[in-house]
């Protein structure tokens, strides 16, 4: 007869998700912004590729990209990814909650996630962290400060996206410009974190084939099974309200909210 489910607790997690990938879950913002649409802050990321999975509700997601302005319809089901330099922006529907699954985790948390901020605020470095950091703590006052960000990212993107419909990239590609522009300096650290998440899981891999390939399966002695839950529910996130996991390894703590 198989033997009865274990009580004991989770171990500690020494290992992050497959591939050092970021986890978190998203509700939709109910916001409604200066067009007239509910949704979340559009934005682009510099190294990561970002998918949604749609786990209940609808809505969609609007890109600028180099083939233009595309509106995606989302239902529980689709699955939708933006890789590097896709400007997206989150549109609720009805009560749409998504999961999201980040490349190298832990990069958009110290900065790749760049805001479409109107060109002013992203010329001046100082000036758009201020304005992109939220309080730590949710409440009023953090709600208060997420629902400015949004308008503001909004207040950008709109030229961008009028600008795309009319077949001019020139401010899309400005805006991407600037964004480089202004992340360049944190890439030394953003490399540490690469080095120690999503290239140390893929050496690893290397490392277990080669093992493989002299019928070596040491590596199989350290199988471990892990479990966690989400370590902060509610946050304002860039899209929505933010449940996130810490996951070992990669993830650092969130400077806003």
């Amino acid at each position: 007869m198989p033997s009865e489910p274990s009580t004991r607790p989770a171990p500690v997690l020494p290992h992050p998700l497959p591939g050092a990938v970021g986890l978190s879950h998203l509700n939709a913002y109910e916001w409604e912004a200066a067009d007239g649409v509910c949704g979340g802050s559009p934005h682009l990321h510099l190294v990561c590729t970002e998918a949604y999975v749609v786990t209940g509700g609808h809505g969609a997601v609007q890109t600028l990209g180099p083939g233009g302005y595309r509106e995606i319809p989302l239902e529980p089901g689709s699955l939708a990814w933006f890789t590097p330099g896709t400007v997206h922006r989150m549109v609720r529907g009805g009560d749409l909650r998504i999961t999201v699954l980040m490349q190298n985790s832990g990069l958009p948390e110290a900065g790749d996630a760049v805001f479409t901020f109107p060109p002013e605020v992203l010329a001046d470095p100082d000036r758009y962290a201020a304005t992109a950091t939220l309080p730590t703590r949710t409440g009023p006052r953090a709600e208060a400060a997420a629902r400015k960000r949004r308008d503001l990212a909004v207040e950008g993107y709109l030229p961008l996206r009028a600008a795309l419909l009319a077949g001019d990239e020139a401010p899309y590609l400005a805006f991407q410009r600037a964004a480089a522009r202004l992340v360049r300096d944190k890439v030394p650290g953003w490399r540490e974190l690469w080095r120690a998440g999503a290239l140390a899981a893929a050496e690893r891999t290397g490392a277990q084939l080669t093992a493989l390939e002299a019928a070596d399966p040491t590596h199989l002695a350290e199988a471990g099974t892990y479990a966690t839950g989400p370590t902060r529910r509610g946050g304002y996130g860039m899209c929505g309200r933010r449940d996130e996991y810490e996951l070992p390894g990669v993830t650092i703590a969130r400077r806003d909210g």
